[in-house]
């Protein structure tokens, strides 16, 4: 048996529709370790995910979380890092102040900021020089996800992504490219080569069925046809890696 750990945002776990249990067969983890069980050893996937994950909530889980490193990192054959997508999101205030909304007492005052938060994001979004997570940070915590890697597991490879387009509204784009993407792929296959970490090219992948609608309708999670195609992408890096 080996197990191929996962890192991922709410992409790995969210269908067309809603989100769905992390073991449900057609998401992308899961498809891709079914394609590697193909070549006769049982392979599976440990996803470890959360909505609007970074590559800096990564590098917590890794460090911070004893049933990550202890277990699932201990007993991995192969890393994905497939995170990247949330860090090149355009935001209107930090995201220490956006994450403390839901500290808000009394409930009222919680829903009435967070009411207003979500009127003004999709159109502040246009404007904002504000990323998630700013690119030197994103370098950073990626590297450190793979100096961790490599020192307690010499030998196991890690595979990334490039950040993946979308089209969702609530983050100020309904159509065409989403601003700050070229950049943040471009920088994306920069750390690759840097790191000497194969980057799965999920912008290929995903624009063309994100342009055809076959897509969440929020315009940021995948379809099942989404899903396939990037499971079997990283089967196959991750494979090439092995042999």
């Amino acid at each position: 048996m080996k197990h191929v750990l996962v890192f991922a945002d709410s992409l790995a776990f969210y269908g067309p529709e809603r989100g769905e249990i992390s073991t449900d067969p057609r998401l992308f983890p899961n498809v891709m370790a079914a394609e590697l069980s193909a070549g006769g050893v049982a392979v599976t996937a440990d996803l470890v995910a959360r909505v609007g994950w970074t590559s800096r909530d990564v590098w917590w889980s890794m460090t911070r979380d004893p049933y990550v490193y202890s277990v699932l990192l201990a007993r991995a054959s192969a890393v994905v890092l497939a995170v990247g997508g949330m860090d090149y999101l355009p935001t209107t205030v930090p995201t220490w102040l956006r994450e403390g909304i839901r500290y808000l007492r009394p409930p009222a005052l919680r829903r009435a900021v967070r009411q207003a938060y979500q009127r003004t994001q999709p159109v502040a979004a246009l404007r904002t020089p504000w990323r998630a997570l700013p690119q030197a940070l994103t370098d950073t915590y990626l590297t450190n996800c793979l100096g961790g890697v490599r020192f307690f597991h010499p030998g196991v490879p890690v595979v990334g992504i490039l950040p993946p387009p979308h089209q969702a509204a609530v983050y100020g784009c309904a159509s065409g490219e989403p601003r700050g993407h070229g950049p943040a792929v471009a920088a994306a296959r920069a750390w690759g080569r840097r790191q000497d970490v194969p980057m799965v090219d999920l912008p290929r992948i995903v624009w063309p069925h994100l342009l055809a609608g076959r897509a969440n309708p929020d315009g940021m999670h995948y379809g099942w046809q989404t899903h396939a195609e990037i499971g079997s992408a990283l089967a196959a890096t991750v494979r090439s890696c092995w042999d």
